[in-house]
């Protein structure tokens, strides 16, 4: 165990430390979820670690990603938070991939060497392609939904996609999977607090993204948390991990 993992061997005990150090994970999008939910596994100790995006950082991410800086504006998010990772865990596995995702470039970074897959990418497309990918090579996969135009921290769950409503972004990808006849078995962070349809801003369609919703500081770092939260869970109670 190295000393700045005193406080987690407490809680995990060597076992669960020996496990989380044997994990392998992706993460895919590095924003306001990713960014977060990335810390919060490097911090418990996971040893492998992959994290995937093609994003620079833009001055209107500083309200709420973790690598948003006035001085780290046009750096590459990939960049920024693998560096930010390695200074936390100087023995962790990482490798940092600076790419937005192709469907064909997906099913080939998806592999049965993860434990598990973290997708918090803020499109649909990417989004469902990498739900398939992992879902087709039996990967354990939890799917970020919707965190933009909400307000309310106490509104967020997690459950299997199929028993999400209110949020309109898991409805869509409710029946983009339905016609991949994908119904059941990926896990799903979403709030069933209506977003506030007025803070909705259209785009110029670049990236699978026709539009977004205004977002706040905390909303996009609760999600990050309870998927780092499922993942952590699952991985200190594998068997033979």
């Amino acid at each position: 165990m190295a000393v700045w993992q005193e406080r987690a061997e407490l809680l995990f005990k060597e076992e669960g430390l020996e496990k989380l150090k044997n994990s392998n994970v992706l993460i895919v999008g590095l924003g306001g979820v990713g960014s977060f939910a990335a810390e919060f596994i490097a911090r418990a100790g996971v040893g492998k670690m992959t994290i995937v995006d093609g994003d620079t950082v833009d001055i209107t991410n500083i309200n709420r990603q973790l690598p948003a800086l006035h001085s780290t504006v046009g750096q590459n998010k990939v960049d920024l938070v693998g560096d930010r990772l390695m200074d936390i865990n100087p023995e962790l596995q990482l490798t940092r991939i600076n790419e937005f995702l192709s469907p064909e470039r997906t099913h080939e970074i998806v592999t049965t060497d993860f434990d598990y897959v973290l997708d918090c990418i803020d499109s649909v497309t990417p989004k469902v392609n990498l739900i398939i990918a992992a879902k087709r090579k039996k990967v354990k996969v939890i799917s970020n939904m919707g965190a933009g135009g909400k307000f309310l921290a106490s509104k967020v769950q997690v459950k299997d996609i199929s028993k999400t409503d209110v949020c309109p972004l898991a409805k869509n990808i409710r029946k983009r999977l339905k016609q991949e006849k994908i119904s059941k078995g990926i896990k799903a962070v979403f709030s069933t607090e209506a977003p506030d349809e007025t803070s909705v801003k259209l785009t110029d369609g670049k990236n699978y993204k026709k539009s977004f919703y205004g977002t706040n500081s905390w909303m996009p770092a609760l999600f990050g948390l309870h998927s780092a939260e499922t993942v952590i869970q699952y991985l200190l109670k594998k068997e033979n991990n």
